[in-house]
């Protein structure tokens, strides 16, 4: 096996892995997405100070930036698992140049 195969399949076993990472955040993501409509624990002083708007927002942001980060886990993964078939095409043609520079 070439260098570019031992590449190949190295990136293609970390792609899976890498596409698997966000299930771990699923869970804690939707739990504070939905703490982010209840706000209840700043309490009367929070709502008069229009801090419980200001934290609402501010979580609502911070769970789209994390489902944006998923996404690109994702595509990262595919980008990844298109590289190592790309990879190992270009292996395959690499040894038959090889194979066809020996008989000739």
């Amino acid at each position: 096996m070439t260098d570019l195969g031992k590449e190949s399949a190295s990136i293609a076993k970390a792609a899976p892995l890498l596409r698997r990472s966000p299930h771990h955040m699923a869970k804690p993501l939707q739990e504070f997405k939905s703490q982010s409509h209840d706000l209840s624990a700043l309490g009367a002083l929070g709502a008069l100070m229009s801090a419980t708007d200001d934290v609402r927002e501010g979580m609502e942001t911070l769970s789209q930036l994390a489902s944006q980060v998923v996404e690109e886990i994702h595509d990262e993964a595919k980008l990844m698992t298109d590289l190592s078939d790309a990879f190992d095409a270009l292996d395959l043609l690499l040894e038959a140049a090889q194979g066809k520079g020996k008989k000739g």
